[in-house]
Parts: C-alpha cells; sequence; structure tokens
C-alpha cells in the first residue's frame, strides 16, 4: 500500500509511516484494540510495542484546554478543494478519505489533507467541558510530518456536508463506499472564525505516535440532534480519555 487517497498503514516507509498510520486509523493487524472495557483506552499499551506510546509517551492526545497562553499566532489558511466522496467505515468511526489537493497552510508550513473521521463525544475538552461531538482533519506535509485541525460539533442547526456524508453512511464495520460522482465542499466543516488552539500531541488511537501538530478551533460547528443520534447507532462511545499534559504548553491565538 502507499500514502495515497487511501492513506493505509500497510508497508510504508519511513517517512511517511506516521502519516499512513493516522490516516488510516484502522485496526492492526496483530492486536485488537476498541473502545471496550477488554481492548480500550487503558489497554491500548500493553503487548505491542510499537503501540507503547499509548502508556508511556508524555505528549499524548487528546487534552483538556485549560487556561492557555494568549499569543500572535499565525492563521490557518485553508485551502479546501470539492473532493469525490470515498467514505469507510473502518471499525472504529467513520472515515472519509480525500482527493490530492486541498491543503493548510500555516506559518510557511504547508500540509496536504488526507482524511478526516469523527469522534463522538468530542476527546478535545475546553474548561473540562465535552461537545457533542468532533471532527479531525488529518494533514501530512512531504516529510510525513502530521497536523491535526479538530472542529468540536455541538447540537444545533443542521450541516449540509454531515447530511450528505450520512445518508451514504456504510452501516456493516469494514464497509468502503466509492462515490466518484457524489462530490464533497469541505469547507462545510469548518466555522467562520477560525481562530484556534495549538499544541505538540500524538495520534488518538494506536499507535498513538506523538510528533503531531495540533489545531484545536476555538468555535464550534452545529449538526442537528438527529445527525448525532445516527453516528450516535454506529459508534456511541469512540473518544480516548484526555492525557496529562506533562509540562506542555497550549497557546491560543488572538
Amino acid at each position: 500500500m502507499h500514502l495515497g487517497n487511501h492513506c493505509r498503514p500497510a508497508v510504508i516507509s519511513c517517512a511517511l509511516a506516521l502519516a499512513a498510520a493516522a490516516a488510516a486509523q484502522e485496526e492492526h493487524p496483530a492486536h485488537t484494540w476498541d473502545y471496550s472495557k477488554l481492548h480500550g483506552p487503558s489497554h491500548w499499551g500493553e503487548g505491542e510495542q510499537e503501540f507503547a506510546q499509548c502508556s508511556n509517551g508524555h505528549h499524548q492526545s487528546p487534552i483538556d484546554i485549560r487556561n492557555p497562553q494568549s499569543a500572535d499566532l499565525p492563521p490557518i489558511q485553508f485551502d479546501y478543494k470539492p473532493s469525490p466522496l470515498d467514505i469507510v467505515n473502518n471499525g472504529h468511526t467513520i472515515m472519509i478519505n480525500c482527493a490530492p489537493g486541498s491543503f493548510i497552510s500555516v506559518g510557511g508550513k504547508k500540509y496536504e489533507l488526507k482524511q478526516f473521521h469523527f469522534h463522538r463525544p468530542s476527546e478535545e475538552k475546553i474548561d473540562g467541558k465535552a461537545a457533542e461531538m468532533t471532527v479531525h482533519l488529518v494533514h501530512a506535509d512531504q516529510q510525513g510530518k502530521l497536523a491535526i485541525v479538530a472542529v468540536l460539533l455541538q447540537k444545533g442547526e443542521g450541516n449540509l456536508l454531515l447530511r450528505k456524508l450520512w445518508n451514504h453512511l456504510p452501516k456493516e464495520k469494514h464497509r468502503e463506499e466509492h462515490l466518484s460522482k457524489i462530490q464533497i465542499d469541505l469547507a462545510r466543516l469548518l466555522p467562520a472564525d477560525r481562530g484556534y488552539y495549538t499544541f505538540d500531541g500524538s495520534l488518538t488511537t494506536p499507535p498513538c505516535s506523538e510528533n503531531v501538530t495540533w489545531f484545536v478551533l476555538k468555535n464550534t460547528v452545529t449538526v442537528t440532534a438527529a445527525e448525532i443520534d445516527r453516528f450516535s447507532k454506529l459508534y456511541r462511545d469512540n473518544a480516548r480519555p484526555t492525557q496529562p499534559l506533562y509540562g506542555r504548553v497550549v497557546l491560543a491565538s488572538k
């Protein structure tokens, strides 16, 4: 496999291995993990050496954002293009693979959007409070370094993109739908005001690899109770608990 539209973590060399792991976030062939008591987050670091950071890492995600330091941060420049719908139920979440050509740029660094996926409730917390859901937009630069944008979803008015996605939800696990005639407008996942919090972190699923730059948008996007309920029928609780900061500083854009 290679790091293309499908971003799968199979046989991928050095620089792209981290990006591939994040982009697919699929079940590891030699290790069963999920969100249950038996194989859930408290056990992810057991057994497999490559999952060790899940239990002993000091830059783990998600986090509870409290008392961030205000800073003059560069804006996130979003350059998202319409993409054919490629939607996957990978056994842990609903994931949408993205066609090449959509990017973010932050402070002179450019990252290509590889995929996005959903968690319920939100993995990130703000002052101890979680949102109804969150969407993680996973990007990688040419060296494989990751930047993940988190958008919190709260109950309110409907979201046109989410409605389109949910109309094609694969209800069976490990099922993928390639719908090339259906175009999705990725910008509809973003709030109008794109101020953010940022910190160094990790993947929130095994192998919990670190050296990931996180951007958590301050403003939420609304979804209806019915849209939340449809996701909940497949994944009611697929959120990793928040992790210790270990002295990390969280910055907030002014």
